[in-house]
């Protein structure tokens, strides 16, 4: 494959682990223990640390942000989506606190990941 081609197919495969990964972080980021009185949401802290791992890891991988940045795209696209009510009205991110954290976390976890500057790399130069 090309250069181009190969980075086109990296920033397809990313959007679309984006697409799965938002469905299922939307899917299990209502899951909670309750200790005393607490209730304590550790899906949704797992789910926002999952996205923050997910997007450093393609951005290292994929050699860059673009992939990154489909990655993001994906995620918020599957949270916008699912945050739309069913045909039987039914919804899967309620207007909760723990449902407004997930329906903004994760973009502003992507803008951060991909705006972070770049780290200098540790290669030495050639002379």
């Amino acid at each position: 494959m090309t250069g181009r081609g190969s980075r086109l197919g990296s920033i397809v495969v990313s959007f679309l682990i984006g697409l799965v990964y938002g469905a299922l972080g939307t899917v299990g980021h209502r899951a909670a223990i309750q200790i005393g009185d607490i209730s304590v949401p550790w899906g949704l802290a797992a789910a926002l640390v999952g996205v923050a791992g997910l997007l450093l890891g393609i951005c290292l991988v994929a050699g860059g942000r673009a992939a990154a940045a489909a990655a993001g795209a994906g995620i918020i696209v599957a949270v916008a989506v699912l945050t739309l009510p069913g045909p039987g009205g039914s919804v899967l991110i309620v207007g909760d606190l723990t449902g407004t954290v997930w329906s903004i976390a994760p973009a502003l976890i992507a803008v951060l990941v991909v705006a972070w500057p770049a780290l200098p790399s540790t290669r030495p130069r050639d002379a």
